[in-house]
């Protein structure tokens, strides 16, 4: 049952700029690889993803990949 839980991904993408945005907003959207607008990454469904997400979940779209 484990090993499907860590198979879980999150496709993320960034949908608004980080032009006027708090550093720690900007910070957080390049430790998760989001350079580019719409840009699309696929990270894991773990805790710490999920608290980036939530730090920047005005400037993201987030599904089930």
């Amino acid at each position: 049952m484990a090993a499907k839980e860590a198979d879980k991904k999150l496709k993320i993408t960034l949908v608004r700029s980080t032009i006027g945005q708090v550093p720690k907003a900007r910070a957080t959207v390049a430790a998760m690889g989001l350079r580019k607008l719409h840009q699309t990454v696929e990270l894991p469904d773990n805790a710490a993803t999920r608290g980036q997400i939530q730090r920047v979940r005005h400037m993201v779209k987030v599904e089930e990949a």
